[in-house]
């Protein structure tokens, strides 16, 4: 196997930080980014050059242009983009600030096409690529108090898979990758928004007692999720989608076969309105 080189937000922790181990661990080079500096002195400190790190924070768009462009730089190539800088937030849509909303939005949506923009010229240049976007089962489907996170994954996933048309012609692949409940800290991670009392007996209130009482284990194993995704590079022709836990599986096929099952019942309609 030719050694590659890896450009990987959100390296500090969770799935960031377990991809970039395993990489290492096969010989081959990351550039990872991170917001606090210092969370990944161990694996500098035993892998020296194969590891290169910067400071981002995926808001800042100015940032993310310059930090990928000196990646590139000093690296010489790299063959595989990963977008895995995110969070979420939990709330009814009406629990939320403003401000959780602009973040939420900046961070995994803007944050993730701005990565993408700034590597795309790069890619072309040097022949071809991969572009790996960390999305979620709730990319293709719903729970009721992620309202801001769905948006933000349903919007990323419809960029992701537009693109890839437009860089198919240069050889760059897009693969998303549609993670159930992994044991990343997610859950522990989570924005939660301040609630109202009109949701204590909703649904709503149900995930957050959910998320907020710390027994939940989730069934995924971070380290082959970690290794699945990794995976995906070594595929000539990588899927679009990755679907990752049974979890997911069955969450994505539920709400997939009732999206299909209703337009299917419109079908006449959807032709009565045809010009005659």
């Amino acid at each position: 196997m030719t050694q590659r080189a890896w450009f990987i937000t959100g390296v500090s922790s969770g799935l960031g930080r377990l991809m970039t181990e395993q990489l290492l661990a096969r010989g081959e080079r990351v550039a990872g980014t991170l917001r606090m500096p210092g969370a990944l002195d161990d694996l500098k400190a035993t892998h020296g050059d194969r590891l290169w790190l910067a400071q981002l924070d995926v808001t800042d768009t100015l940032a993310v242009r310059s930090t990928v462009n000196r990646a590139f730089a000093d690296l010489g190539r790299i063959d595989v983009i990963v977008n895995n800088a995110g969070y979420g937030v939990l709330g009814a849509a009406e629990e939320v600030t403003d401000a959780q909303i602009d973040h939420q939005i900046a961070t995994n949506l803007v944050g993730s096409i701005q990565v993408a923009r700034a590597a795309i010229p790069h890619l072309r240049a040097q022949g071809g690529g991969r572009i790996i976007q960390i999305s979620t089962m709730g990319g293709q489907a719903t729970f009721p108090g992620g309202s801001l996170y769905h948006m933000s994954k349903w919007g990323i996933e419809g960029f992701m898979d537009a693109i890839r048309h437009e860089l198919a012609p240069f050889g760059i692949a897009v693969t998303i990758v549609e993670p159930g409940s992994t044991g990343t800290g997610f859950g522990k991670a989570l924005v939660i928004a301040d609630p109202l009392e009109a949701y204590a007996e909703t649904p709503v209130e149900q995930i957050r007692s959910f998320f907020g009482s710390g027994n939940y284990k989730s069934p995924g194993d971070a380290q082959k999720v970690a290794a699945a995704i990794v995976a995906t590079a070594d595929q000539p022709s990588p899927p679009l989608r990755l679907a990752l836990g049974s979890d997911a599986y069955g969450a994505m096929h539920r709400a997939l076969s009732e999206r299909l099952a209703e337009l299917e019942g419109q079908k006449d309609t959807a032709a009565s309105t045809d010009a005659q």
